[in-house]
């Protein structure tokens, strides 16, 4: 169903943050990991969509303070840019949804606290940009977003995402990798959770060997990063992992970034694993994931 299909009395209707869409709509295989509560279409090829962020989400912990993670924001991002494909612009529901390269920026001034039960979001989606192939079905899309709470503009994030038929992932991907990460190589230093703002030893996604920062998870069946079955490394693992090996290369300096943009060039592997390089200077850390000689994913993240 395109948006222009949609009938007025849906556009009109105001917002829900009574009950989440449909798990499948976002690639999520429990459904106490969808953050959308609604999302409808705008006059001009817009869209405006309702979030829920949890006070209280053992992947999104607040540091201790009232703020929600910087991470819930990227995910709110990601699932609007699987809805949105899905049910606007006539992507069928096998298709791969690829994220390219995603960026946000928090405004510390009108940030939300994590208050009592859950915060509303409210996220204004500027026209998509979208891209076709020969034969007019979509290949990609971007988005760019504006997040609210009391009629006030707190954060943006956008990105892009590529789409592929079943078939034509299956021809770029060739013969199927891993699932799943590799059990730690011998001599596999985890840091500790408290050094990472992380609640538990297991949203761990790091470890050094030797000298090298590699992207090795504690637990290859988290609830939150493997959902579900994937044969390449997900875009939120990445950034996570990033902001943990920029945690241990600060020596704890820099926890909470409050912008950050990521481009993923390639897929990255689950093995071997990746190595994450990432150089702090002053404020920011530029970033680069490696693997096998080749940079998949590179970036830099910004604090306060």
């Amino acid at each position: 169903m395109s948006a222009s299909a949609v009938d007025a009395p849906i556009r009109d209707r105001p917002l829900s943050w009574s009950r989440t869409v449909a798990r499948e709509s976002v690639h999520r295989t429990s459904a106490a990991e969808v953050l959308l509560t609604d999302v409808r279409p705008l006059d001009g090829g817009g869209f405006e969509a309702a979030a829920s962020w949890p006070r209280s989400h053992p992947t999104f912990p607040r540091d201790g303070g009232s703020l929600h993670s910087p991470l819930i924001l990227a995910e709110t991002l990601r699932q609007l840019g699987i809805y949105i494909p899905l049910h606007y612009f006539h992507i069928p529901p096998a298709a791969r949804l690829i994220i390219t390269d995603l960026f946000f920026e928090i405004d510390l001034d009108e940030e939300p606290d994590a208050g009592f039960g859950a915060t509303d979001i409210t996220c204004r989606v500027h026209r998509p940009e979208v891209r076709s192939g020969r034969s007019g079905e979509v290949t990609g899309l971007r988005l760019a977003v504006d997040f609210l709470t009391g009629g006030s503009t707190f954060a943006q994030a956008g990105g892009g995402v590529r789409i592929m038929g079943e078939q034509r992932y299956a021809e770029i991907r060739g013969a199927a990798s891993a699932l799943s990460p590799p059990a730690p190589a011998a001599g596999l230093v985890r840091p500790a959770a408290s050094d990472l703002a992380v609640p538990s030893r297991l949203d761990v996604l790091i470890g050094r060997h030797g000298d090298a920062t590699v992207l090795c998870p504690a637990d290859p069946r988290h609830p939150f990063f493997f959902d579900h079955a994937t044969d390449h490394v997900p875009g939120m693992v990445l950034l996570e992992a990033v902001r943990q090996a920029t945690a241990v290369a600060s020596q704890g300096a820099l926890l909470r970034p409050r912008r950050g943009r990521l481009t993923a060039a390639r897929f990255t592997e689950f093995d071997p694993p990746a190595r994450v390089v990432c150089v702090p200077h002053h404020r920011t850390c530029v970033f680069g994931v490696l693997q096998e000689g080749a940079r998949t994913a590179f970036g830099v993240l910004g604090y306060p």
